[in-house]
C-alpha cells in the first residue's frame, strides 16, 4: 500500500489542460476559463454620480449654507451638455454622468430646493470628490480581469457581462466513462433478488462528475465475466473518453477481475491499494493497448462511501488539472472536535462528520459513530471528511483537526 499523498501525485502526473472551446455567456456557468480575460470597456465608463443630489464645484460650497443656480440635470443614460461653472449645480440622479466643471456631488438630503428660482440651498458641505464614481474605478478597458483556469460562479458572469464578453474561452468538459462490475448489481427501479443490489455508484458518481465539470457516460452494469467485462472496454475504443471510472471488482476475491480483464488490454498499473480507511482497493494506471489510447482508468472500490470518498481524493484532482483550474482542490480546514476520537493506526481514516461554524467562526466537527463503507445516510449526511493520518495520536473533544469540506 502507498500513501494516500503519492497516490493523488501519481493519478495527476503528466496531465495537461484538456481543448479549449467558445461558448455564449449564457452557457458558461460552472465552466472553466481556458485564457485571461480582458475586459471590452471600462466600468463605470466615465466619472458616475453614487447619489441622488446636485453636481457642484467643491470650492463654491466651501462655507454653508449656499445657494446655487440649477441650469439643468443628468438621469442615468443621459448627460448635462454644458459647464458647470462659479455658483452653478446641476440635478444629478444615481448613475448619472457627471458633468464637466463639477467634481462634487452633494447628497439630496443634504439640499433644500428653491424651484421659484430654479436655485438649490447646499446645506452640508462634503468633501471634494465625495459621491462620485470615477471612470474605470471597478476596472479599465484593456485590463486583465479574469484569469486562466477560474471556475465560472455567478458573479464570474456578472462580471463578464460587465466587462461586455458576449463569448467565453473555456476548457471544454472532460469525457468520463462509467463501468460498474459486479453480478449482485440491478439498476434502480428493477425489482431486487433477495441477495441484489441496487447500483447506486453509478447515479451518485455521475452526479459527483457532472458538478464537477465532466460530461458522464454510464457504461453500464458488467458481470463477473471476463468475457462480458471485455466488450464492455471495447466500447471505449477510438471513444475520445479522457477517464475510465470502474466501480467493484478491486479486491482480491475470485471474481474481482477487472485488473486482470484490464491487462489483456495492455493495461500499466500506477499504483494498486492505498493505506487508507475507507478506498484501500482503488487502483489507477493506463490501458494503452490498440485503440485505447492511453487512457487513464481510476478503480474504485464497490462499497459506496468507499467509492465517493476515492471520487473525492482522486477523481476531483483529476479533472481539476485537466480543466487546467488555477485554486487548489480538497484543501483541509482546521475544525474543533465535539467528541474525543481514539489513536490511528497505519491507514489515512477518513471519518464522515457533521461540519457546522460555532459563535466563534470556527469549524466544529462531530464525527458520526459509525463509519461503515457501506452506510450511505452517514455519508449525504456529513459536510466533511475528518483526516486521521497514519498513527495519528487521539485526540481529545476541543482539540483541532483538519477537515475536508464536502
Amino acid at each position: 500500500m502507498i500513501p494516500v499523498e503519492e497516490a493523488i501525485a501519481r493519478v495527476r502526473a503528466g496531465l495537461e489542460p484538456v481543448e479549449s472551446e467558445t461558448v455564449p455567456l449564457a452557457a458558461a456557468l460552472e465552466r472553466v476559463t481556458a485564457a485571461a480575460i480582458a475586459a471590452r470597456v471600462a466600468h463605470p465608463p466615465q466619472d458616475m454620480s453614487a447619489m441622488d443630489g446636485y453636481a457642484v464645484r467643491a470650492t463654491d460650497i466651501a462655507s454653508p449654507p449656499v445657494e446655487l443656480g440649477v441650469i439643468g440635470e443628468a438621469p442615468a443614460g443621459a448627460a448635462y451638455a454644458g459647464v458647470v461653472g462659479p455658483g452653478q449645480a446641476v440635478r444629478i440622479f444615481t448613475g448619472g454622468p457627471v458633468p464637466a466643471g463639477a467634481d462634487t456631488v452633494v447628497i439630496q438630503e443634504d439640499t433644500e430646493a428653491v424651484p421659484a428660482r430654479h436655485r438649490v440651498r447646499i446645506l452640508q458641505s462634503p468633501e471634494r470628490g465625495r459621491y462620485i464614481r470615477p471612470a474605470g474605478m471597478d476596472f479599465m478597458a484593456g485590463e486583465t480581469v479574469i484569469a486562466a483556469g477560474r471556475r465560472i460562479t455567478a458573479r464570474t458572469l456578472a462580471l463578464l457581462a460587465a466587462m461586455n464578453i458576449a463569448e467565453v474561452p473555456v476548457r471544454r468538459r472532460p469525457r468520463i466513462a462509467l463501468l460498474s462490475l459486479g453480478s449482485e448489481l440491478v439498476e434502480v427501479g428493477a425489482q431486487p433478488g433477495p441477495y441484489s443490489v441496487i447500483n447506486s455508484n453509478s447515479h451518485g458518481l455521475a452526479a459527483f462528475f457532472r458538478a464537477e465539470g465532466a460530461e458522464v457516460t454510464d457504461l453500464g452494469i458488467a458481470p463477473d465475466d471476463a468475457a462480458a467485462t471485455g466488450d464492455r472496454l471495447e466500447q471505449l475504443k477510438d471513444a475520445g473518453a479522457d477517464l475510465l471510472v470502474t466501480t467493484g471488482g478491486a479486491s482480491v476475491g475470485d471474481h474481482d477481475l477487472i485488473r486482470d480483464v484490464l491487462g489483456d488490454r495492455g493495461f500499466e498499473t500506477a499504483f494498486w491499494k492505498v493505506a487508507m480507511r475507507p478506498g484501500k482497493p482503488s487502483f489507477f494506471g493506463r490501458l494503452r493497448g490498440p485503440g485505447f489510447g492511453n487512457l487513464p482508468v481510476l478503480g474504485l472500490p464497490g462499497n459506496p462511501v468507499s467509492a465517493l470518498v476515492s471520487a473525492v481524493l482522486y477523481g476531483r484532482p483529476f479533472l481539476a488539472a485537466r480543466l487546467g483550474r488555477a485554486e487548489a482542490v480538497n484543501r483541509p480546514v482546521a475544525a474543533r472536535l465535539t467528541t474525543a476520537l481514539a489513536a490511528n493506526d497505519s491507514r489515512q481514516d477518513y471519518l464522515r462528520a457533521a461540519v457546522e461554524l460555532d459563535e466563534t467562526g470556527m469549524y466544529r466537527a462531530s464525527p458520526f459513530p459509525r463509519q461503515d463503507s457501506a452506510m450511505i445516510l452517514p455519508l449525504e449526511r456529513a459536510d466533511g471528511l475528518i483526516v486521521r493520518p497514519p498513527h495519528a495520536p487521539a485526540r481529545a473533544a476541543g482539540e483541532t483537526v483538519p477537515v475536508i469540506l464536502l
